[in-house]
Formats: structure tokens, sequence, C-alpha cells
């Protein structure tokens, strides 16, 4: 019998490794103030995270005229058998409170860029040993239990964020909608995210694993998830308490897969996929931000090929540019401003013209008429002198 050399114990000392160094978690949460997102954090993590406003700081943060969206950022370490996560929360209160919301979310799309950006130049410095990482894994999107439709602001934010960040719909408070109400909800969700393009994080499927593909296509059928948050516990049997919420009609309980997806996203964020969350941020959109990134650096001139020779950029026939999105989406709408200020002008000038044709008409009218008038003063003049003679 040969001996094994050993290498099946790599995954054994990858574990003490990871199990020593802990890991890093940042999730967002955005959406219209008022949907549970602070209750929905401290229920997730089942400790009290972040306090709730009282009603005279509530009425006074949801009445400020003119308010802008601000970046709340949560810090807290979590350990769980030995094992610990550095957990930043970035909350956005704020959001859609205002009766004019447009451009609300730039300081949204702002800071989820800044955090790229700000990562991508630790990796530049000779030091890189206490990189500080806020770059956001997930961004959970609330939306409102209308049971219609997406609201336009949803659409907007949600098709900017798409491109940054992995991004999750939620349904908030999904215990004011029946079943059939919410499935329903579900569904022109789903057709609306499809129609308008919208990139949101799908689990991958493990094929080898099939426990685990059929876990992911449970999860990609729920979403966009309905969720249900509360922090108040009830006695539904004898030293049995639950979280959940209780009505005249009945009691809805948080964990209650019945009731609501809240355990489907936990596991999501959680128990099974964070780990897949991180790595797509780090592979997938941070890479492409930082490619687009370099890619529109005009002061560097040299680049080092696979040979490892240094040649100039201006020799080399350059491909088709992406660029970066928040650059993009300003160039887009200032093109749209032109356009539309373009069409005004022509609409101002088409009826100026219009203007001066009519009047100019009306002049005619006036004056053939003064012709006419003028006429039948001559025939009564003539008639006169005749009739003198």
């Amino acid at each position: 019998m040969v001996e094994p050399v050993g290498i099946t114990n790599l995954p054994n000392q990858r574990y003490k490794i990871i199990s020593k160094q802990g890991a890093t978690f940042t999730l967002m949460v955005a959406g219209e103030s008022g949907l549970g997102k602070t209750t929905f954090i401290n229920t997730l993590f089942q400790t009290n995270l972040k306090p709730h406003l009282d009603s005279s700081e509530r009425h006074n943060k949801f009445t400020t005229p003119h308010q802008t969206v601000d970046i709340d950022i949560i810090r807290a370490m979590l350990e769980e058998k030995n094992f610990k996560i550095r957990l930043n929360i970035i909350d956005t209160p704020g959001f859609g409170n205002n009766v004019n919301n447009h451009d609300s979310w730039t300081p949204i799309i702002d800071f989820i860029d800044d955090q790229h950006e700000n990562y991508m130049k630790q990796e530049q410095q000779p030091n890189r040993d206490e990189k500080k990482d806020l770059r956001v894994h997930a961004c959970l999107y609330f939306i409102r239990p209308t049971g219609h439709s997406l609201k336009p602001l949803d659409i907007e934010i949600m098709k900017r964020l798409s491109s940054r960040v992995n991004l999750i719909p939620v349904i908030a408070k999904s215990d004011c909608l029946n079943p059939t109400e919410l499935e329903n909800f579900k569904g022109r969700i789903r057709d609306i995210i499809e129609s308008q393009d919208i990139n949101i994080y799908t689990p991958p499927l493990d094929l080898d694993d099939p426990a685990s593909a059929e876990h992911s296509k449970q999860l990609i059928e729920s979403m966009p998830f309905a969720i249900i948050g509360s922090e108040q516990e009830y006695e539904i049997s004898k030293g049995n308490f639950v979280k959940g919420r209780k009505y005249p009609w009945g009691f809805v309980e948080v964990e209650n897969e019945n009731h609501c997806d809240f355990k489907k996203l936990r596991s999501l964020l959680l128990r099974t996929n964070m780990l897949d969350l991180i790595l797509s941020t780090n592979e997938t959109h941070f890479e492409t931000f930082r490619s687009l990134k370099l890619g529109n650096d005009e002061n560097n001139d040299e680049i080092i090929n696979e040979q490892g020779e240094i040649i100039k950029k201006s020799s080399i026939k350059k491909p088709r540019r992406f660029h970066n999105p928040k650059f993009k989406e300003e160039e887009d709408a200032l093109k749209k401003y032109f356009t539309e200020q373009v069409k005004a002008e022509e609409q101002r000038f088409r009826q100026w013209e219009s203007n001066i044709v009519n009047e100019r008409n009306r002049l005619n009218q006036d004056l053939e008429d003064l012709q006419g008038k003028l006429k039948t003063l001559e025939d009564q003049v003539k008639k006169l002198q005749l009739s003198k003679r």
C-alpha cells in the first residue's frame, strides 16, 4: 500500500489560516425610508446593531426640507464557534423622502465607486499589509409592498446599482399582501427586471452536488425575496419562543418558510453564498472598475507586454474602449439635456415663424380691406362730380 504524501491535508491548513484571520463582509441596505431596514438588520444578525429612531427623531428626519441621502456605516465584530467576521453595514437613510427625487441616488452610487477607487489606490502603495476594504459585497434593495409594480425611482436606482454591486431585491413588509397578491407582485417585478435588463445576483449552480444545486434553484425561484422583520419574540408553545408579528387574525413567524423568505435570504447572505458574494465583488465588479479606470488613464504612455518589453501605448492599435459607468451616465445626461434644449429652441423658432406668417397674413388682409374702401370712396367721388354737372 502506497503511503499518501499528505496533500489532502491542505484544506485543513487553509481552514486554520482562515479561522485565524477571520473574514470581512460588507452589506448595503437601500430603499425608501420606513420599509423596516433597521429591523431587518437587527433580526438578521440577532443583535441590536442599529438603534431605532424615536418618534420625534423620525418626524424630524423625515420632514427635513431638501433632505439628501446620508451614508451610515455600522461596524461590528461577530463571532460564532470561534470564527470572527468583521461586519460592515452600509445604510442609506433619506433615500426617496423628497417630493423631487431626481439624482437622489447619486450619493449611493458615488459611495460604491469611491470604495472601489480607494481600494485600487491602496493596492498601488508599497505597503499593502493593512488595507481598509469597504467594497460592498451585496446590496439589498427594499421594495415597497404596493402589489402593483415597481416605481420609476426603483427601476432607475436598481439599473445603476446592478452594474456596480451584487444586487438582491427584496419585498419589505410582505405580510401586507396575501399569498396570491404576493406571487403576482413577484411576477411583475421579475418581468420588469428582465425587460429593463437589470442584473441581479444569481447563486451559482453546483451540478456536482445535487443538494446544493437544488438549494440554489430554490433561492433563484424565490427572488425577489419576500421578507418580514421583527425583534419581538412570542411564546407559541410552552418554552418555545419565536420571532414574529401578532395580528388579530393570527401570528406571522419570521423564520417560517410558509410565511416569508427570510430563512432563504439569510442562507444566501450568510450560510451558503457569502464567499461567492465576496469573490464576485473581487473578481467581477472590482476588476471591471479597475480595468475601466486604468483604461481611461492617459497619463502613463508606457505599458509592459507579455514578453516583458516596455512599449508605447500610442504604437498600439487601441480597441473599442468602454467608459466608466459613472462618467458614461453623466455624459448621457448631458447629451439628453442638450437634445432637449435643441428641441425646445426649434419649437420656439417654429412658433415664432408661425406668428410672423400669421401677422403677415393679417396685415395683407387689412391692406386689401383698405384698398377696397379706397376704391369705394373713389367711385363715390366720381358719382358726386357727375351729379354736379
